[in-house]
C-alpha cells in the first residue's frame, strides 16, 4: 500500500483556463469545466438566502490535451431503490449515487480520467486504443450510468463545432468540415465504455459515415417502451444517423458481449438535412424531440421521423442584434428541467411541454417555452438574460449549462493580444426560478444572483497566506446586471472604467522543480511569457538545522532568488542538468538549459546564473528539452535533445557546447519524444489528427550513435512500439520515470509506469554518482554546513548506496501544468526502511530480545551478526558512526522538509508557533501552498490556494484526511524516536491530527476506517502506530452505516477509547446463542453485502490496492469494530463477520492476515469463541498444515522460499496459536499429540505446539490445570530417547516448557537433579485422584500414588459425591535426597508424604498400581481460610455447618461444566512446599508462611 501526500505550490498569477467543455453534479452543487491546456477546474457552488456565489476550489489534473467532453457517470453498480437523478452533463438528468457519483473526461489525445466527487481524486487513467481515434463526445447511457457512450473521429477536434458551442469561433463564422475530403466520407467511431474499469466492452459503430463530420451526437431512448438506446449523429448540415446500440450487446455487469461491427448495425440516415435552411450550430435531444439551432432559428423535429414541427425565430430577439461591436449570432441550445419533475413530459401522441435555453457570441440568453400538443407547436419567450459587458478588443467565448434551479454562464475571456493562449474563466449565476414584479406579472429580464471572479479570488487567497503582491496583475470582471433591456449600452459606454484591468504581474509560460541528486527538491524555476527565468529557492535550506547552527545564507539574501534575462520570446520549455565531465575551457557544474518561442535555445549555469552560450538550431519555437537518463554513458550523458515546432530534434553536447546531431525529417511537430540513454536509441512520435485513417500516427526511431534513422513505424505499431520505449526507460531509470526528472515536461505527455523495482545496477550506478567529491561536498553541505571536508575524503557518503536505493523519490516532483509545481511525499520512503536496523548509540547493531530456547534452536540469528565493518562486536567504528549520523541527520532534515509543506499553517497558532522555534520549522511564507491528491499514473488532485479551499478537502474527502493524518501523525512519530528534545513538538502534532483538528473544524470528514486498517501491518512501526491511532480516534464517528448499531455515534464521540474487553467473571455462564440478539433479514442482507462487496472502492485506488484489499478491509473494520466497540456495531456483527476472518487469516495475505490473526486472537474469549468453538481443532490443524507444507524446513532444503511471510508466521505462532490453545485446549492437546505421529520428526511443528505452550504456561496457566497429564505427556514424547531426531530438534525446547511448568503449576515437581518428575491432579474426581512420577532418563512413567480421600476415613466428606470435581493436589515437593515426594491438598487440607525408595524387584516389575501414602497430616485451617463449595476441610465437615450443606446443595443444582469453570476460576496456584530440614515442610501460600510439619 502506498501512501502519497501532495502538496501544490502555485504561482502568483492564476492559471490559464479557456472553457472547452463543462458538466454539472447537482448533488453536492458542483460545476466541472475542462479546458483546452487538459486542466479540469472543480467549482462549487453554495447558496442561502442573502447570497449565491461560485468558486473554484480544485483543479484536476489527469490530462495534456484540450479536453473534448466532460459528464457525470456512477462507476459502480447502483441498484434501483438507491439510484437519484441528480446529475447532468448538458442540462438531462441521469441516475447515480450518491456515495458513487464520479466525472468522466476525455481528452484529445484519447486519454479518459474518472474522477471520484466523493475522494476528489482520479480513480482511473487509461488511453483509449489507436484505432478508436480521437474522443469529441462522452454521454452516459439514459438507463445505466455506469457506462458512457464516446463519439471519436480522426479529425481535429479542434476544427469541430462544439455541442455547447465553446469553439474557436470567437466572433466569426462557423467552420466548414475542414477535414473531410471531396467525395470521402469521414472516419468516425462510437464505443461503449464501462467507467468502473475504463475498457470498451461494446463497438457500435466503427467505419466512414454516410453523413459530413461526427458535430453532434447524443444517446436517446427510442422506441414504444422507450427501452431502445440509439446513437444519434448529425454534421453540421443537419444530415443526421440514428445508429441502434444491440440489445443483446447491451453492456450488463462487469464485462459485456465484446466488440460488434458497424456492418451488423441498422443505420438510419435522414438524408438531406437542413442545408438549405443554414447551418447547424447546435443540438440538443430530449425524449423523440430534437433541437436544430441555426444562426437565426431553431428547428424542432421528431427523432422517429423527419418530421419537423416548428421552429423558432431569433431575428427580432436580442440573440441576433448589431451593436457597435460586432455582429452577434446564436452559438449554442439546450433543454432545461425547471421544477420538481423538470416540466418536461415525452407522454403518448408525441406530445410535449417544456423550456429551451439558446445563447449567442456576446453572451445573451432569451428561456423559451415550447410546447407540442394536438400536432399544435408553440414558443414564447419566457425571460431574457442580457449580454456580458466587455472592452471591444476583448476575446470571449460563452457556454451555459444548468445546475439545479440555477443557469450558469460560463465566459472565457482573453485580454491580452501578445499572450493569446491567457485565458480567464468567468462563471455567472442566474436564477431559472420564476419571479413577479409587484404587479404579478412575471419578469421578463433576469438578474444575476451570483458571480466567480478568478483572479480576483486568486489574488485575496495570495494575501491570505502572506504572499508579497506587489509583482502580481489585479483584475476584476464584470458582467451586466442590470434589468432592464436598453441598459447594455449603457454598460458598455463604461466598460472600460469599470474593468480596472492593470496587469502588473508575469505570466507562467513553464517551469519545473530542480531535486538535487535525487534526494529532495530545493528550487522552482519559472519561465515567463516575457522572456524572463526565474529560480525560487526553498528557504528551508537556509535556515539553521535542528542543532542550532548558523544559517548559510539569509532568507533575504540574493542567493534565494535569481533571474535570468535574455529570451525575447516566451520561455517554453526548461530542464537542469549535473554535469558528470566537465565542460572545455568551462568549470559550470550545474546548468540550466532553457527554449523559447524566439527560436533560441540558452544554456545557464544554475550556481552563478551567467549566461553561458546561446545556440540558434531551431527556426521555429522550441517546445521540449529533455536530458537522458541516468544509466547514459560518456559523451552521451551530458547531452540533451531540444524539440522545436520545425519538425526537427537536435543533440547538443554540454561539454562541447555544439550541436553533435540533427534528426529531421518528421512529417508535424513531435508530441511525444523519448531518450533511451541505456540503449542509446530515441523514440519520437508524430500524431495527425487531420487525417482519415489513424495510420497517419508515425513512430521515427533513431540511432543516437550514428544519427541515422532505423525504423519508421505507423498506425497502432507506432503506440505500441512507443510504450515499450516507455517501459524499457522507466525499468532502467534511477528515478523511476522515463523523464529523467529537472525537466518541465509534463508527465502527464507520457505513459506511468508504476511500482517497477531497483535493479542492482541502479545501486551501483548511483553510488557511483554520488561518490565523486564534488556531489558529496554538496549534499553535505546542504545538510550540515559545519561538516569538514575530511569527513568526505574519508569516504563516509558513497557508503550509503542503501539508504539511496531503498528510498528512491522519497519526494516527487511534478509540474502537470506551467506555473503549478506538485511535490508527492511517499510515507514509505520517508519512513526509512534501514530503520529496522538502526544502530544504537555505541554503534553495535541492536539485538532483539527473544528467548533463544524458546525457538529451540541455537543458530545465530543474521540480526545478532556483526556488521560494524570489522570492527569487533563490543567495539565501535568511527566511520560507521559518522555514516550513521549522516544518514540521520539526512532523515531529519527530510522529515522536517515534509512537514513545512504539509502541515496545515494557520489553523493553530501556537503550534504553528511551536513547530518554527522549537523544531525550526521554516514556514514557507514566500510561496503559495496548498493540498493535493495523488491519482491514478500520475493524476493529481490540487486544491487551489487559500484556507477554503483546503479545508474542502478535508469536509469532503475522507480518503484525503485518512492519508494526510496518516501522513503527519507517522512522521511526528518518527521525530519522537530521532530527536528527544522535540518530543513535546511532535506530541503536539500528533495530537493536532488525531483530535484537535476534528474539534476545531467540526465538520470536517473523519479518517476513512478501511484505508487505516490496510496499514496496520506496514513496515514501518511508527505507521503501524499511527494507523491503529487514528483509527481509535475515528471510530465513533465513522462507522459503516451497514454496521451501525442502535448507539447514536456522536454521543459517543468524546470516549473514543476502546471498551475494556470481558472479564472472566463477565462471561462466567456466556449467552450460548447469539441469535437472540440478532437483527432482521434485511439488515443482516445489506451487512454481508458490505462484507462481500468486490469492487473497487475509491481509496483503494487512493493506495494503490486491488478489489481483493477493498473486500478485506470490511472484514477487518467490522472484525475491529466488533471486538474494540461492540456497542457501536449491530449485535450480530460478530457471528456474520468470523468465517470471513478465518478465511482471511488462512489467505495468508501479507497485507491483512496478519491483523486478522491478531483480531481473532485478541477478542477470541470475549466475541469469537462462541461462534466458532466448534472449528477451533480445525483451524489449529490448517494453521499447521502451512507451517509444515508450505514454510518448513523441507520446503526451504529444497531451495524453495518460503511462500508465508515471516511476520505472518510469528502472529500464528506467537499470538494466534495461544489464544486457540485458550479457547479449546482438549482439542489443542488432541491435534498436538496427532502431529507427534503424522508429520516428520524434525518438523517445525513440534517446536511450534512447544512454544505455544510455553505462551500459554506463561499468559493463562488455569486453562491447563486440568490438563496437566496430557501436557506432561506430549513434552515427554519430544524428548524420547527412541526418537534422537526429534529428540535432537526438541529437546531444549521441551526442557524449557518443563520448566516453565514446574514453576506455573505447584503440582508439577522436578527433583533437584532433574531425574524424575512428578505430576498430580490438579483438578480430579474424589475417588480417582492420582500423581505420577516419570522417570526423566528413560523418558517412562515409573509409579503412580493414590491421591483419593482419606485412608480409613470414607466418610468424613459425606456431603460430598464420589463424582465431584474437586481441587485434588495444590502443591508437591521432592525430598531433597530425590527418594520421597510431600503433597499438599487444599480439599480436605491434608499433607501426604511417600517414600519412593524400592527394592530391586519393583523396579523391573511394570505394575503401576496406585501406592497409598506413608504418612497423612492434617493442617488447622488458618486465618482468613474460607470454605466453599470447591474448598471444604475436613473439620468443617466434622463441625456441620450449615453454609457448607447449603452450599454442597447449590452445587449438585448446577451443571457439571458449570462447577468445573468455577473451580478452574477459583484455583489457586500460590501454593508452595519447601524442605527446611531432612524431615520437615514448610507450607506457604502467597509467600506468607502457613506451617512447618515434621514428617
Amino acid at each position: 500500500m502506498k501512501c502519497r501526500s501532495v502538496a501544490c505550490i502555485w504561482p502568483d498569477t492564476p492559471p490559464s483556463h479557456k472553457v472547452t467543455a463543462s458538466a454539472s453534479l447537482n448533488h453536492p452543487p458542483t460545476l466541472y469545466t475542462g479546458g483546452s491546456d487538459g486542466s479540469i477546474l472543480c467549482w462549487n457552488l453554495s447558496s442561502s438566502d442573502s447570497n449565491t456565489e461560485i468558486k473554484p476550489v480544485a483543479m484536476l489534473c489527469g490530462h495534456a490535451a484540450p479536453i473534448a467532453d466532460l459528464s457525470i457517470c456512477c462507476p459502480m453498480v447502483v441498484t434501483g431503490e438507491d439510484t437519484k437523478t441528480k446529475c447532468s452533463s448538458n442540462g438531462d438528468g441521469s441516475s447515480a449515487s450518491d456515495t458513487y457519483d464520479a466525472l468522466i473526461s476525455a481528452c484529445k489525445f484519447g486519454v479518459l480520467c474518472v474522477w471520484s466527487r466523493g475522494s476528489g481524486h482520479c480513480r482511473r487513467r487509461r488511453k483509449l486504443p489507436p484505432w478508436v481515434g480521437s474522443p469529441c463526445f462522452v454521454r452516459t447511457l439514459p438507463t445505466s450510468s455506469r457506462y458512457v457512450c464516446i463519439g471519436c473521429c480522426f479529425i481535429d477536434a479542434a476544427h469541430s463545432s462544439d455541442r455547447h458551442s465553446i469553439d474557436s469561433l470567437e466572433g466569426g463564422e462557423v467552420s466548414v468540415d475542414k477535414g473531410c475530403l471531396p467525395g470521402k466520407h469521414p472516419k468516425s467511431t462510437v464505443v461503449i465504455v464501462d467507467t468502473y474499469s475504463l475498457t470498451i466492452v461494446q463497438s457500435v459503430f466503427h467505419g466512414n459515415l454516410s453523413i459530413g463530420r461526427l458535430d453532434f451526437m447524443d444517446v436517446v431512448l427510442l422506441g414504444e417502451d422507450g427501452e431502445k438506446h440509439s446513437v444519434f449523429i448529425a454534421d453540421s448540415s443537419g444530415k443526421v444517423e440514428l445508429v441502434p446500440i444491440l440489445k443483446e450487446s447491451n453492456p450488463v455487469g462487469d464485462g459485456g458481449s465484446g466488440l460488434r461491427k458497424s456492418s451488423q448495425l441498422e443505420v438510419v440516415n435522414w438524408g438531406n438535412g437542413s442545408s438549405k435552411e443554414g447551418q447547424v450550430v447546435s443540438s440538443a435531444t430530449r425524449g423523440n424531440l430534437i433541437a436544430l439551432v441555426l444562426k437565426t432559428r431553431c428547428i424542432f423535429r421528431l427523432l422517429t421521423s423527419e418530421t419537423t414541427i416548428g421552429e423558432t425565430s431569433f431575428a427580432e430577439d436580442i440573440l441576433c442584434v448589431e451593436d457597435h461591436f460586432a455582429q452577434s449570432h446564436v452559438l449554442g441550445g439546450m433543454f432545461l428541467e425547471i421544477g420538481e419533475a423538470g416540466e418536461m413530459q415525452s407522454a403518448q401522441h408525441d406530445n410535449f411541454f417544456g423550456h429551451f435555453a439558446v445563447w449567442n457570441s456576446r453572451g445573451s440568453a432569451i428561456v423559451y417555452i415550447v410546447s407540442y400538443l394536438n400536432n399544435v407547436f408553440k414558443s414564447e419567450t419566457l425571460w431574457e438574460i442580457p449580454a456580458a459587458s466587455y472592452p471591444a478588443d476583448v476575446r470571449l467565448l460563452f457556454s451555459f449549462i444548468q445546475l439545479n434551479n440555477y443557469l450558469l454562464r460560463i465566459e472565457s475571456v482573453c485580454f491580452d493580444d501578445e499572450e493569446p493562449l491567457q485565458w480567464k474563466p468567468h462563471v455567472t449565476i442566474w436564477s431559472l426560478c420564476r419571479k413577479h414584479d409587484n404587479h404579478g406579472k412575471s419578469s421578463q429580464q433576469r438578474k444575476m444572483l451570483g458571480e466567480s471572479d478568478f483572479f480576483a479570488d486568486w489574488v485575496s487567497n495570495s494575501s491570505l497566506l502572506g504572499i508579497n503582491n506587489q509583482g502580481v496583475g489585479k483584475m476584476r470582471i464584470t458582467s451586466a446586471q442590470s434589468s432592464v433591456p436598453n441598459s447594455r449600452t449603457e454598460n458598455n459606454k463604461h466598460a472600460d472604467e469599470s474593468f480596472g484591468f492593470v496587469c502588473n504581474g508575469k505570466t507562467v509560460s513553464s517551469s519545473m522543480v530542480v531535486s538535487e541528486n535525487h534526494f529532495f527538491p530545493y528550487a522552482v524555476v519559472y519561465g515567463f511569457f516575457n522572456g524572463e527565468i526565474e529560480v525560487v529557492r526553498f528557504d528551508m535550506l537556509l535556515e539553521p538545522d535542528s542543532h542550532g547552527e548558523s544559517p548559510r545564507n539569509d532568507v533575504d539574501s540574493p542567493v534565494s532568488r535569481q533571474y535570468f534575462s535574455g529570451h525575447t520570446g516566451a520561455v517554453l520549455c526548461l530542464a537542469a542538468h549535473r554535469m558528470l565531465g566537465a565542460a572545455r575551457g568551462w568549470s559550470f557544474s550545474h546548468v540550466l538549459v532553457s527554449g523559447s518561442m524566439d527560436c533560441t535555445v540558452r544554456i545557464w549555469d544554475l550556481d552563478t546564473g551567467n549566461l553561458i552560450t546561446v545556440m540558434h538550431q531551431h527556426i521555429a519555437s522550441v517546445r521540449q528539452i529533455i536530458f537522458p537518463s541516468a544509466r547514459t554513458e560518456r559523451p552521451w550523458g551530458d547531452c540533451f535533445l531540444s524539440v522545436g515546432e520545425d519538425s526537427c530534434v537536435a543533440l547538443t553536447s554540454l561539454e562541447t557546447l555544439r550541436v553533435e546531431r540533427m534528426f529531421p525529417g518528421h512529417p508535424s511537430y513531435l508530441e511525444k519524444v523519448v531518450w533511451d540513454g541505456a540503449r542509446g536509441y530515441i523514440a519520437c512520435l508524430c500524431q495527425s489528427h487531420l487525417g482519415l485513417s489513424d495510420t497517419v500516427d508515425a513512430l521515427y526511431i533513431w540511432d543516437v550513435k550514428t544519427g541515422a534513422r532505423e525504423r519508421v513505424l505507423h498506425g497502432t505499431a507506432s503506440h505500441s512500439m512507443f510504450d515499450h520505449f516507455c517501459k524499457e526507460i522507466s525499468v532502467h531509470s534511477i528515478s523511476g520515470s522515463i523523464l529523467n526528472g529537472n525537466t518541465s515536461v509534463s508527465s502527464l505527455l507520457l505513459p506511468v509506469i508504476e511500482d517497477e523495482t531497483f535493479s542492482q545496477s541502479h545501486s551501483k550506478l548511483l553510488e557511483k554518482k554520488v561518490s565523486s567529491p564534488r556531489m558529496m561536498s554538496n549534499m553535505k553541505n546542504a545538510m550540515d554546513p559545519t561538516a569538514s571536508q575530511g569527513q568526505v575524503k574519508k569516504g563516509i557518503l558513497p557508503t550509503t548506496p542503501s539508504f539511496l536505493q531503498m528510498n528512491k523519490h522519497a519526494i516527487g516532483c511534478t509540474c502537470p501544468f506551467p506555473g503549478i509545481a506538485a511535490l508527492s511525499f511517499d510515507l514509505a520512503s520517508l519512513m526509512f526502511p534501514f530503520q529496522k536496523h538502526e544502530p544504537a548509540a555505541n554503534g553495535v547493531v541492536k539485538q532483539e530480545n527473544i528467548d533463544v530456547k524458546e525457538q529451540g534452536t541455537s543458530t545465530p540469528r543474521t540480526q545478532d551478526m556483526n556488521f560494524d565493518g570489522g570492527s569487533d562486536k563490543n567495539g565501535t567504528s568511527t566511520d560507521t558512526i559518522e555514516e550513521h549520523d549522516w544518514i540521520r541527520s539526512l532523515e531529519e532534515y527530510s522529515l522536517r522538509f515534509s512537514l513545512s509543506f504539509l502541515h496545515l499553517w494557520n489553523l493553530d497558532s501556537e503550534l504553528d508557533k511551536l513547530l518554527v522555534t522549537e523544531m525550526k520549522l521554516n514556514r514557507p511564507e514566500n510561496l503559495i501552498i496548498a493540498s493535493g491528491l495523488q491519482g491514478d499514473k500520475g493524476s493529481l488532485t490540487l486544491s487551489f490556494p487559500g484556507l477554503s479551499s483546503i479545508l474542502e478537502l478535508w469536509k469532503s474527502s475522507s480518503e484525503f484526511c485518512a492519508m494526510r493524518s496518516l501522513t503527519m501523525v507517522s512522521i511526528a512519530q518518527r521525530m519522537i524516536s530521532l530527536s528527544r528534545c522535540s518530543s513535546p513538538v511532535t506530541s503536539a502534532l500528533a495530537a493536532f491530527y488525531t483530535r484537535s483538528f476534528a474539534d476545531k473544524i467540526p465538520d470536517i470528514k473523519p479518517p476513512l476506517l478501511q484505508l487505516l486498517v490496510s496499514f496496520w501491518q506496514d513496515e514501518s512501526e511508527h505507521v503501524r502506530m499511527a494507523a491503529r491511532t487514528l483509527f481509535h480516534c475515528a471510530a465513533s464517528r465513522s462507522i459503516p452505516l451497514p454496521l451501525c448499531g442502535g448507539t447514536s455515534t456522536n454521543d459517543l464521540a468524546s470516549d473514543m477509547s476502546p471498551e475494556p474487553q470481558a472479564t472472566p467473571q463477565a462471561v462466567e455462564f456466556p449467552d450460548k446463542s447469539l441469535e437472540k440478539q440478532g437483527i432482521t433479514e434485511a439488515a443482516r442482507s445489506k451487512i454481508l453485502d458490505w462484507l462481500e462487496s468486490f469492487e473497487m472502492q475509491d481509496w483503494i485506488s487512493c493506495v494503490g490496492g486491488t478489489s481483493q484489499d477493498a473486500m478485506t478491509s470490511h472484514v477487518i473494520v467490522a472484525a475491529a469494530l466488533a471486538v474494540w466497540y461492540p456497542s457501536l456495531v449491530k449485535p450480530s456483527i460478530a457471528t456474520l463477520v468470523a468465517h470471513p476472518l478465518i478465511k482471511l487469516v488462512m489467505d495468508m495475505n501479507e497485507t491483512y492476515s496478519s491483523t486478522a490473526a491478531e483480531l481473532l486472537a485478541e477478542g477470541m474469549e470475549s466475541t469469537w469463541e462462541a461462534c466458532i468453538s466448534s472449528e477451533i481443532p480445525r483451524l489449529i490443524g490448517d494453521i499447521f498444515y502451512q507451517i509444515e507444507c508450505v514454510s518448513g524446513q523441507s520446503a526451504n532444503s529444497a531451495g524453495h522460499h518460503s511462500s508465508v511471510p515471516s511476520f505472518i508466521r510469528e502472529t500464528l505462532v506467537g499470538i494466534l496459536f495461544p489464544s486457540l490453545a485458550m479457547a479449546d485446549i482438549p482439542g489443542f492437546l488432541t491435534v498436538i499429540e496427532g502431529q507427534i505421529w503424522s508429520t516428520a520428526s524434525d518438523s517445525p511443528v513440534h517446536l511450534v505446539s512447544l512454544t505455544t505452550l510455553i505462551r500459554v504456561v506463561r499468559g493463562s496457566p488455569r486453562h491447563l490445570a486440568q490438563y496437566l497429564d496430557k501436557v506432561v505427556s506430549f513434552i515427554l514424547h519430544t524428548m524420547d530417547p527412541g526418537n534422537s531426531i526429534m529428540r535432537k530438534t526438541c529437546l531444549q525446547s521441551s526442557m524449557t516448557a518443563l520448566k516453565e511448568m514446574v514453576q506455573a503449576f505447584p503440582m508439577v515437581a522436578l527433583n533437584d537433579t532433574s531425574t524424575r518428575l512428578a505430576v498430580g491432579d490438579a483438578i480430579g474426581m474424589i475417588n480417582n485422584a492420582t500423581i505420577s512420577v516419570y522417570d526423566m532418563q528413560s523418558v517412562t512413567k515409573i509409579k503412580v500414588l493414590d491421591a483419593c480421600g482419606p485412608p480409613g476415613l470414607p466418610n468424613l466428606l459425606s456431603g460430598a459425591s464420589e463424582m465431584a470435581v474437586i481441587t485434588v493436589i495444590s502443591a508437591l515437593s521432592f525430598a531433597p535426597d530425590g527418594e520421597g515426594l510431600v503433597a499438599f491438598s487444599e480439599h480436605g487440607l491434608m499433607i501426604r508424604w511417600w517414600s519412593l525408595g524400592s527394592v530391586w524387584w519393583e523396579k523391573l516389575s511394570r505394575n503401576l498400581a496406585p501406592v497409598q501414602c506413608t504418612k497423612l497430616i492434617f493442617v488447622p485451617p488458618w486465618e482468613g481460610f474460607s470454605p466453599n463449595s470447591s474448598r471444604s476441610s475436613i473439620m468443617a465437615s466434622i463441625l456441620g455447618h450449615d453454609n457448607q450443606a447449603n452450599l454442597q446443595e447449590k452445587a449438585r443444582d448446577s451443571t457439571y461444566a458449570d462447577n468445573l469453570k468455577l473451580l478452574i476460576h477459583n484455583l489457586d496456584l500460590s501454593y508452595q512446599l519447601q524442605w527446611v530440614g531432612e524431615r520437615k515442610v514448610l507450607l506457604s501460600r502467597h509467600g506468607l508462611e502457613l506451617g512447618a510439619f515434621p514428617l
